[in-house]
């Protein structure tokens, strides 16, 4: 553990807990109390869901979910980039190679 990690406090749908962060974290740490607090206050607001633990479970789900679906995002985007940055490649080896041939140092 981290010596200059101190405790602090968050509050989710009304109970406050105390975790261990350090310093450099800490304002991620207080962004995902916070986007957790709202995302359990509209499930509890939504009234399908009773109970801390189901409504906890609910919106764990639910961004696993779309933590998966980011994955999925970032996975189809990364190869695309890969094949379009290859297709850029082939295409400047294919000028310079009849740059060479032509003896022409360019248009």
């Amino acid at each position: 553990m981290n010596r200059n990690a101190d405790p602090i406090r968050v509050t989710i749908l009304g109970k406050e807990y105390q975790v261990t962060c350090p310093p450099d974290e800490r304002a991620d740490l207080y962004a995902s109390a916070n986007l957790l607090d709202e995302r359990m206050r509209a499930v509890r607001d939504g009234g399908r869901v009773v109970g801390a633990e189901r409504i906890a479970v609910m919106v764990a789900l639910n961004l696993a979910h779309e933590l998966l679906v980011c994955g999925r995002s970032l996975e189809r985007f990364d190869t695309r980039t890969q094949d379009r940055l290859q297709a850029l490649a082939n295409s400047v080896e294919k000028s310079l190679q009849e740059t060479a041939r032509d003896g022409t140092n360019g248009p």
